[in-house]
């Protein structure tokens, strides 16, 4: 069963006045997979300033997002529910749904004290037609930006940063081409949706200077060294867009990268056949099954790598500033993506309904100096979920009856080396593709159940034996026995996982 309880009161560790409670940064990249990091076994990217933060922090090797895709994503970790809970399956929602904005972090961190802040993208409900509609989500410093796409006619704080400097932004931010539902149904197909820029020198993308992830940096450093009294703590949530495609990384950082020294996708000869016969049931997708030749994988992940890189760079210069401020042994970090990018890996690109490792593991750093572990690596599996009461207990506004997570508390603190048994992740018709497919992913120790609901199709790896996952077991009269019983308990999880009742405040 999941390791989460339902109760009729917030269980936390209470920190006393508001003096007490520390400061939260939660750095959010955007499609950002689990092996990206150098000092996590990546030698192929170059991360120094993650690599250092990681030593001053806990780093979670196996944190799984719970669904493969922005809004449901993204509502999950910041309300400490799962997406099917929340009713938030997808994206493209005109808002987010009103009777749940209470349950937002933001929002009850704000009615705690906290002065809450937002930089770059939000994504809890379509940006389709400018900024987002936003319910009561507490954040009362709003710097919003989706993506480095545009102009916008409103609501693009980023553009109108680059006005400032007296650029236009119509010569500046890369084109948006998916506009409507014909568009965005071709997916890959269309460059500007997961393409491949390659930069000069003199043919530059943007550069770093003006580039989206340098704004979010500078708005960031705004707001941290805002003054406020010694009692005011404050939340703010960093999100740039990157490393999410299209591959178009400045040529600064894409020119450290050498494609054909890179090691590309994770393919297997019967890679392609196995991906063919989902596609062929109609499994959504935003990509369809090539070689990864074919779609030049190693000069994609070169672009991806660098964008990561100046990720890195600003995420550091961020850390610098609440250094040089006196503020960073009191302040909790949390770097973290919400989902992955499959990258050529089995001859898929972008994202849709797979739960390969790549695209539904990411990475997951916590630090705070002077309480948290430090330099620690824990192995064990963790849903992003498991952030919002983790927050909730360090600041001492509690872990509410609906939460569905598992505070990371006695873990950061070095009173326990274990966490959960099993992670879930849902994908509930997420896109809008043609086939709104719904399929689960259930991992427990070295195994990993797919379950595409209504198809009769499933997927089952022994990751021990397979990482990568090329040898799907699900078929196999060996594993006949494991299939069902994994079938079995992530039945159980689901039904666990269905919306909490009213909190109970009678016996009857």
């Amino acid at each position: 069963m999941p390791g989460f309880t339902w109760n009729n009161s917030d269980s936390s560790t209470k920190i006393g006045s508001l003096m007490d409670r520390p400061n939260i940064l939660w750095y959010c990249t955007d499609q950002q997979r689990f092996d990206t990091i150098g000092a996590l076994g990546n030698n192929f990217v170059n991360t120094p300033r993650i690599d250092r933060f990681l030593a001053t922090g806990t780093a979670f090797t196996h944190a799984y997002c719970q669904a493969p895709i922005c809004t449901p994503s993204r509502s999950s970790f910041l309300t400490g529910m799962y997406p099917s809970a929340l009713g938030v399956n997808g994206n493209g929602y005109e808002e987010f749904p009103r009777h749940h904005e209470s349950k937002l972090l933001p929002h009850r961190l704000s009615k705690a004290g906290y002065d809450c802040g937002l930089v770059g993208k939000l994504h809890l409900a379509s940006p389709a037609k400018g900024q987002e509609p936003r319910v009561e989500d507490g954040y009362r410093y709003f710097q919003y930006s989706h993506d480095h796409k545009g102009p916008r006619d409103r609501g693009h704080d980023y553009a109108h940063w680059i006005k400032e400097r007296g650029f236009a932004p119509e010569d500046i931010l890369s084109e948006r081409a998916v506009n409507d539902p014909a568009s965005y149904r071709m997916g890959a197909k269309l460059k500007s949706f997961g393409g491949f820029y390659e930069p000069s020198e003199q043919d530059d993308n943007i550069p770093p200077h003006l580039h989206q992830s340098h704004w979010c940096t500078e708005r960031a450093i705004e707001f941290v060294t805002t003054e406020r009294s010694d009692d005011q703590p404050w939340f703010l949530s960093v999100n740039p867009f990157d490393p999410h495609p299209p591959f178009d990384a400045p040529w600064e950082y894409f020119r450290r990268y050498d494609p054909d020294s890179l090691p590309g996708a994770h393919f297997a000869p019967g890679d392609l056949a196995h991906q063919q016969k989902l596609a062929d049931a109609g499994v959504d997708f935003q990509s369809s099954p090539v070689h990864p030749d074919e779609l030049g994988h190693r000069e994609l992940q070169a672009s991806y790598y660098a964008m990561i890189e100046q990720l890195d760079h600003e995420f550091g210069r961020l850390l610098d500033v609440l250094e040089a401020s006196g503020q960073a042994e009191n302040t909790i970090v949390v770097f973290t993506s919400d989902h992955g990018e499959s990258l050529g890996d089995h001859g898929m690109l972008l994202k849709g309904c797979r739960f390969m490792e790549g695209l539904v593991r990411v990475p997951l750093i916590i630090a705070w100096s002077g309480r948290f572990s430090a330099g620690q690596r824990c192995d064990e599996l963790v849903e992003l979920l498991d952030i919002a009461p983790t927050l909730g207990e360090a600041t001492g506004i509690g872990v509410p009856w609906y939460n569905q997570g598992r505070s990371l508390m006695d873990v950061l603190e070095g009173r326990t080396t274990t966490h959960r048994d099993s992670v879930r992740t849902e994908f509930f018709g997420a896109i809008n593709y043609p086939d709104q497919t719904h399929a689960t992913m259930y991992r427990e120790g070295r195994w990993k159940l797919v379950s595409y609901h209504g198809k009769n199709l499933f997927e089952l790896y022994d990751l021990e034996q397979d990482p990568w996952e090329h040898n799907d077991l699900s078929e196999s009269p060996d594993h006949k026995d494991t299939l069902l019983r994994l079938l079995s308990k992530s039945f159980d999880q689901q039904v666990a996982a269905s919306p909490p009742m009213p909190e109970r405040t009678a016996p009857f």
